[in-house]
């Protein structure tokens, strides 16, 4: 055989693809992925039972009275009041979720569609204020509604935003008022 012929017997081309290592990896990849979330909810459980010394959140009284103040827009979350980063996960606190609040002379009835709704009476408000961030969620500074409220020992806040931002004002001006009466009355 001539040479020109050995040499073309000679030259394969490579492999296009090795199956059987991309199918291990990609195993491989989607078995830690779902590692992680297993570990994330663990965890996420795991902070609802530090959190069991919390009661069950009050429900809203059959007659609330009439609304003082309207507001739909989301429900970013509750913290520990003062402590931004330590969310509070028991009894659904923790969901994020469509919101639509109620302000009355009772106090705050919070309605969330696909999470657990609840109320807080208004002689456990303490304060309103406008931030920028709470467990999770940055905002522009003043892009955030935060109502501090008393419930089992601890204080907690709680962050809302509108959907409309120029209600925040308004909202801290009739909850503070609202918590000076009540401060006044205990």
């Amino acid at each position: 055989m001539t040479p020109v012929i050995l040499l073309a017997e000679a030259r394969k081309s490579a492999d296009v693809t090795d199956w059987p290592a991309r199918i291990g990896w990609l195993v491989g990849l989607v078995l830690f992925i779902a590692l992680v979330y297993w570990l994330m909810r663990e965890g996420w459980k795991w902070r609802g039972t530090l959190q069991g010394d919390i009661p069950e959140l009050p429900t809203a009284p059959d007659e609330p009275g009439e609304a003082r103040l309207t507001m739909s827009g989301r429900y970013h979350g509750s913290t520990t009041a003062g402590q931004w980063l330590d969310r509070i996960v028991a009894h659904g606190l923790g969901t994020r979720s469509r919101v639509e609040l109620t302000l009355t002379d009772a106090g705050l009835e919070v309605e969330r569609p696909g999470a657990a709704d609840f109320f807080v009476p208004a002689a456990a408000l303490r304060e309103a204020r406008l931030d920028k961030g709470i467990a999770g969620k940055v905002l522009t500074e003043g892009g955030l509604l935060v109502l501090t409220w008393a419930h089992g020992g601890r204080l907690i806040d709680s962050g809302f935003r509108s959907d409309r931002a120029a209600e925040h004002t308004e909202w801290v001006d009739t909850l503070n008022q609202m918590t000076d009466k009540t401060e006044g009355a205990r």
